[in-house]
């Protein structure tokens, strides 16, 4: 099977958004081409789009790194995501959505509820959790029938931290309060209420805001041992 240099960018692109591959770390083309047993040239452009994209940055003689963002750029993204995909749901919901779509939400928050009832974190879940709420996420933007808040939230996604992907898995209150949105959001949406829909996005998104910031913070503020 070929594999193109847009297939080698969306990978890439998943590892940087989901943390895999943090802020800073040097992108070596002979290290990727090694790793994912590919000639040089699709790493090289895949390399360029990231860079295009805003995720990486190019310096002369030292090549790709991954961009650092401050936490005043996270936090803006998240505002900006928080407008859009609030937007989404409201369109969403004003339109109606066919009841296969409705179903894949409801499957969405049922896989959540099986992983959260061991009523603790497990970091084995991370990863499936992280899955199903993109799923939710991006089933609502697709059909909010509005191409240009998918390009949009793109964008935001392209600061990491305010990825979707992003979750700071430490604590179970924090994890199940977010995921109880959930549920509202899909009734929301399921009974054609899109003011209400709207607002429990925009608040969803932004409580993710605020925890991940406040996260940020406490670890700034650690005296380094």
């Amino acid at each position: 099977m070929t594999t193109t240099a847009e297939d080698v960018a969306d990978l890439l692109r998943e590892r940087i958004l989901s943390g895999e591959i943090e802020p800073g770390q040097r992108m070596h083309q002979e290290h990727w081409s090694e790793v994912l047993n590919l000639s040089r040239t699709p790493i090289r452009e895949a390399l360029g789009r990231l860079a295009n994209q805003g995720l990486l940055i190019y310096e002369a003689n030292r090549g790709y790194t991954v961009r650092r963002f401050s936490a005043e750029e996270i936090g803006a993204a998240f505002e900006v995501r928080a407008r859009l995909e609030a937007l989404a749901c409201a369109l969403a919901a004003a339109r109606g959505l066919a009841p296969a779509v409705l179903d894949r939400l409801t499957a969405c928050v049922a896989r959540g509820d099986a992983i959260l009832s061991k009523g603790l974190l497990d970091p084995a879940d991370l990863a499936p959790y992280r899955l199903m709420n993109v799923e939710f996420h991006e089933t609502i933007i697709q059909h909010s029938a509005n191409p240009f808040i998918s390009d949009f939230v793109r964008q935001c996604h392209n600061v990491p931290l305010a990825s979707d992907r992003v979750f700071v898995w430490e604590d179970y209150k924090v994890i199940a309060r977010s995921h109880d949105d959930h549920h509202r959001i899909a009734a929301a949406i399921g009974a054609r209420d899109a003011e209400r829909a709207d607002a429990l996005m925009r608040e969803h998104v932004r409580y993710a805001g605020q925890i991940l910031l406040s996260r940020l913070a406490e670890t700034a503020a650690r005296p380094f041992v």
